[in-house]
């Protein structure tokens, strides 16, 4: 039985990142310098790897962290169910403990099991998780492609883990990221298996 490669990314770091600035969907950000040599280093360690498809969401920070694959002539698709949570009316604010209460205490709702309830004027992880199922689909679809790089966005990537992986969505933090970190998973036709979890060796 033939094995899926899942090569599956965070973008790299923007200004928001390093300023702790909250980007969400709503915000289509770049990379800064950081973040383009982050992207220079993954390139660097995987660019021999054999992919078949490059998947990105439609932000500018997803497609950017991968655009030396997609000029190799890789093809390259964009999804929207790729796309990082909408934050509501977070996005574009600045987050710390003190300076947000409610940001803070609507991740521990989400913890808690209530992942149906959004983010004022946003979405939740149960909306997140409904648009993402479509792309799984379409992935789990396409046999001929062995071997795929998907570049997406961390609170979308820790639901997508939980739904690939098969976890409750309240265990979507168990899932850590960092800019550009690996997640290297293997589907057998039944199950996905980690290989590498938040790997920031390339980064070195």
């Amino acid at each position: 039985m033939s094995i899926k490669k899942v090569y599956l990314i965070r973008h790299g770091q923007t200004d928001y990142n390093q300023q702790s600035i909250v980007q969400g969907s709503g915000v289509d950000s770049v990379l800064n310098a950081e973040g383009q040599r982050q992207a220079a280093l993954f390139y660097e360690k995987y660019k021999d790897v054999k992919f078949d498809k490059v998947y990105t969401s439609t932000l500018q920070r997803s497609i950017q962290s991968v655009q030396q694959f997609i000029d190799l002539g890789i093809p390259h698709e964009q999804h929207t169910g790729l796309n990082e949570i909408n934050w509501g009316t977070r996005e574009g604010t600045r987050i710390t403990p003190e300076e947000d209460a409610y940001y803070h205490g609507i991740l521990q709702t989400w913890c808690d099991g209530n992942t149906e309830i959004c983010i004022e004027g946003g979405e939740s992880p149960q909306l997140v998780f409904e648009r993402q199922q479509p792309f799984i689909d379409l992935m789990l679809s396409r046999p001929e492609e062995e071997t795929i790089l998907v570049c997406m966005h961390g609170r979308a990537m820790r639901i997508l883990l939980c739904q690939l992986l098969r976890y409750p969505l309240r265990c979507m933090d168990e899932f850590r990221h960092q800019n550009l970190c690996l997640y290297q998973l293997d589907y057998t036709g039944s199950m996905f298996a980690v290989k590498k979890y938040c790997d920031v060796a390339h980064l070195q």
